[in-house]
């Protein structure tokens, strides 16, 4: 038996796990607005998100060598990831994935910790100012929708790239500093960056949505098309708030909660993960989901950011357990 409750040596390889969470994540379906097995978007088909899971692997390995002396730092595994993953998909698929499945990765890799929300907390608050800088050169990889930054900080805009270097060095930014700024925006129209909260927060979104997929019955990728709505009723999607605004992002999330059965506290979904019902997420309708699906796409409302906070919930249920056979 395996740390994580789990029999066998492959069931503990957490690289494996965070592959096969790729694969489940973009499997899932409907998740509304997003690839899955049953639909493609004008410019991002279902195989390459298959690639970019192949292509992300040796990242995600550099990721688990957490006990190696010299090990490789979370901003290196990171931008190997994102590399790899655009070498073989062709384009942008899962940037916001990596950026949570590499830390989930090391956490789960190092020997002296299980996978908790202080073990994340423990590997971000690590994270150096060189973490930082190859952050920002995976930028110059793919073409990644993000919102401009905020007031006072023009010169770590990350879509600076390498050229953001000196202006990190000068303010000895670590990795986690640059994406505490996303957390909580100034403007009040602004959407959080939710996978930026991830990272400061210690990842509740992950392991609350993990709790859902873990109690849940039937095929894993229904478990985490449910969880998706979850997520998505729960809080406004970060990317959708980038591509149409902050009121398409919160209509969205009150779609999503309307599709569950849960009232809205105000605008823009539930308001936070925990207060969404276990029950509800369960009870799912998955056929409802598919015309949410289809008028979502129809409507070009791509909540990216909720998927990846699903592809990072399978991880951590994966490491606690689920299995794909029956």
């Amino acid at each position: 038996m395996t740390r994580d409750g789990r029999r066998g040596e492959a069931a503990d390889d957490p690289v494996d796990d965070a592959t096969l969470a790729l694969l489940l994540e973009v499997a899932g379906t409907p998740k509304p607005g997003n690839v899955d097995r049953r639909r493609d978007l004008d410019d991002l088909r279902f195989e390459a998100f298959l690639g970019g899971a192949v292509g992300a692997r040796p990242g995600l390995e550099r990721a688990a060598r957490a006990a190696d002396p010299g090990a490789p730092s979370v901003g290196d595994a990171f931008v190997r990831a994102v590399e790899g993953m655009a070498a073989r998909a062709g384009t942008n698929t899962q940037f916001g994935c990596l950026l949570l499945l590499v830390p989930l990765v090391r956490a789960a890799a190092d020997p002296d910790r299980e996978l908790s929300p202080d073990a994340l907390d423990a590997v971000c608050r690590a994270t150096s100012v060189d973490d930082a800088v190859a952050f920002y050169r995976a930028f110059e990889a793919v073409d990644v929708a993000v919102d401009d930054p905020p007031p006072g900080a023009d010169d770590l805009d990350v879509r600076r790239g390498s050229d953001a270097e000196p202006a990190l060095r000068e303010r000895r930014a670590t990795l986690r500093d640059v994406l505490a700024l996303s957390v909580d925006p100034t403007d009040p129209d602004r959407v959080a960056d939710r996978n930026a909260a991830e990272w400061t927060e210690g990842f509740p979104r992950t392991f609350r949505a993990a709790e859902w997929i873990l109690t849940d019955e039937g095929p894993l990728a229904d478990r985490a098309a449910r969880a998706f709505l979850g997520l998505l009723a729960a809080e406004p999607d970060t990317l959708v708030a980038s591509t149409l605004g902050a009121e398409a992002a919160r209509e969205a999330s009150e779609r999503a909660a309307a599709l569950l059965g849960v009232d809205s506290e105000g605008p823009g979904g539930v308001g936070d993960v925990d207060a969404i019902p276990t029950d509800a997420v369960h009870g799912a309708d998955l056929d409802t989901a598919e015309s949410l699906a289809e008028r979502f796409i129809s409507e070009g409302i791509n909540p990216g950011t909720t998927a990846d906070l699903t592809c990072a919930a399978l991880f951590v249920a994966l490491r606690r357990g689920a299995e794909v056979a029956p």
